[in-house]
């Protein structure tokens, strides 16, 4: 894919390596592509901040618990809305890391740009106007608004904070442990992360969320791998509007991808039998069709993956 002449996007940070404690908790985004959701230990303690206001005990607890976190944890290792690297990991992140220093990160910096050239396109025509989200690279461990980033994990999107984490190593997982290499193979995985941002502030992912909370795990799943798929297919509506940037094999680069992630492959791998109402992200056909959709359409409107249900 070309895109060396693309202005990295202003929209990211590299927050080094760093801890990945938070005193209140939070629920990690899971392997790739997963960042559709989760609720950090901010939203957890604005849960239970009406109780803990009810009481002396309460109030005694918050007090502790603040002092706790800003001397043992660092005044905050979740991710701040600011922009600004999380307190605890600033003697790491702040000294000397620099976002879109590395061909990895640059390359991630260009994939983010053009995205926000894309969706800012699609917005403008609706008459709203987009705000991108952030990309946030980090090594090993770190924090997130969800809780914690770690490698093992895969990028995600977390919708406390809009903004995507990477460890830009995973593409190196993804060509020795997946088989699936190659620059828009890469590009592919990050724009799907957007695309989850696009369930985010269209208000898609609240409504998803709202329905798990009604449902058993197995109908919850179901509608987890609809979240999945619609950014599969978002992915390929950005591509879409940047095929005069594809090369020969990008196509085949990046249904390789999606291939190699849907949850029957993923099983097999793993040495277990593929169970569809633990699938949490689509088969390898689902996924491929998806991404065809939207690369075939270049249209948002045609992957409603939830026609009927939401």
């Amino acid at each position: 894919m070309r895109l060396n002449d693309v202005e990295p996007s202003n929209n990211v940070r590299d927050l080094g390596r760093g801890s990945n404690r938070s005193i209140f908790g939070g629920l990690g985004a899971g392997r790739i592509a997963s960042g559709g959701g989760g609720r950090g230990g901010i939203g957890l303690l604005m849960a239970i901040l009406p109780y803990l206001l009810r009481s002396k005990l309460g109030w005694v607890i918050l007090i502790i618990g603040g002092i706790i976190y800003f001397i043992v944890g660092g005044g905050g290792n979740i991710a701040s809305l600011s922009g600004n690297a999380p307190i605890g990991q600033q003697s790491t992140a702040s000294r000397s890391r620099t976002a879109c220093d590395t061909e990895e990160e640059l390359f991630a910096c260009r994939v983010l740009a053009s995205t926000e050239q894309s969706w800012s396109q699609l917005f403008s025509a609706s008459g709203q106007p987009y705000k991108a989200p952030t990309l946030n690279f980090y090594t090993d461990q770190n924090s997130s608004a969800c809780g914690a980033a770690q490698a093992a994990m895969g990028p995600f999107y977390c919708p406390a904070d809009q903004a995507i984490y990477l460890d830009t190593n995973f593409f190196d997982e993804m060509k020795n442990k997946l088989g699936a290499s190659g620059d828009f193979a890469y590009a592919y995985v990050i724009a799907h992360e957007v695309g989850h941002h696009i369930q985010t502030i269209t208000a898609i992912s609240g409504k998803v969320r709202q329905a798990q909370s009604r449902v058993s795990k197995a109908k919850s799943n179901a509608l987890q791998v609809r979240m999945e798929l619609q950014a599969d297919c978002y992915a390929g509506v950005w591509a879409n509007l940047n095929q005069d940037r594809l090369e020969a094999g990008d196509i085949e680069e990046a249904m390789a991808a999606a291939n190699a992630i849907g949850d029957d492959i993923l099983s097999r791998a793993a040495g277990k039998r593929p169970m569809p109402e633990s699938f949490t992200h689509g088969t390898s056909a689902q996924r491929k069709k998806w991404l065809r959709r939207g690369l075939e359409s270049g249209n948002p409107n045609n992957c409603n993956t939830f026609e009927g249900i939401l």
